[in-house]
């Protein structure tokens, strides 16, 4: 679905203060509220067409993680985009990086959560499936293709990447994030931040180290499901051990389906949710 069709509902921009600058997000008018975290890091929101899926039931919130303009560039915003949409509880959706990212916020604030649907996510285990997910995406590139794209990540490590050079080198692996490489569709226009990038995953592989979410997420009590793809370069395996550590929380293996199951399978996040909202003591 596209976002300029007629029967989405009105979106309304918001913008929240927090130290060192602004949140830009937005949110639709009605329904139980829903906030979605996007993936990366680094780059530039891309969950319109899931967004789509839930619109007709949901208040869907959405916002431009730090290191990208109009957002400032520092800082875990999630609770304060939460607090300007007037949402003191929410359902939250984590794709990818957002879905790592959502674990880190239920095991930090459970209190403003309804339930959480982890999509596909970078793992809570180390390191979450990291080492698979750049073997996978290099197996599934010719050998020029994965040379040049790991010549592209050294020169993104050393801090020497152009915003053109992450461009390229996402666009070299975007087809292996699918189940049928050579049906991919098209990347989507998106913008990235080689340094926003760098910098959250050494704060990553820091939790890793300290085993942050292995000692947070078996005290969480609010009711989650991970959707996972069968053929994702994030092995399902990583989501999971992640699962196994929450108490009661289920997990989803979508056949045939790789590392963006809304657009592989279409309606099966919103499935997801939909149980989740029915297993929640609010729902």
């Amino acid at each position: 679905m596209s976002s300029d069709q007629p029967d989405r509902p009105a979106e309304r921009a918001l913008t929240t203060s927090v130290s060192g600058g602004v949140i830009a997000a937005s949110q639709t008018a009605s329904g139980p509220p829903v906030l979605i975290l996007h993936g990366g890091p680094g780059w530039s929101d891309y969950t319109a067409s899931l967004a789509a899926e839930l619109e007709d039931a949901f208040c869907v919130i959405r916002f431009q993680q730090r290191g990208l303009e109009p957002s400032t560039t520092s800082g875990p915003f999630a609770i304060a985009v939460l607090d300007a949409a007037g949402a003191d509880r929410a359902y939250v959706i984590g794709h990818s990086w957002g879905g790592h990212l959502a674990m880190h916020l239920a095991a930090r604030h459970q209190d403003r959560l309804l339930g959480l649907v982890v999509v596909d996510p970078l793992g809570a285990v180390p390191d979450g499936g990291l080492s698979d997910l750049g073997r996978i995406l290099a197996e599934r590139m010719s050998p020029e293709q994965a040379a040049q794209a790991q010549e592209l990540q050294e020169r993104s490590q050393a801090g020497e990447a152009t915003i053109e050079d992450a461009l390229a080198g996402l666009a070299l692996i975007w087809p292996g994030y699918f189940a049928a490489p050579d049906k991919a569709p098209p990347m989507p226009p998106l913008r990235l931040s080689p340094e926003c990038f760098e910098g959250t995953f050494a704060s990553i592989r820091t939790h890793f180290e300290h085993k942050t979410l292995e000692r947070s997420l078996p005290a969480l009590t609010i009711p989650a499901v991970f959707v996972l793809g069968a053929a994702s370069p994030i092995p399902p395996q990583h989501g999971v051990a992640s699962a196994a550590l929450i108490p009661g929380a289920r997990y989803i293996i979508e056949a045939d389906c790789g590392h963006f199951p809304w657009l592989e399978r279409p309606g099966i996040v919103r499935r997801a949710l939909d149980g989740i909202q029915a297993a929640s003591p609010s729902g």
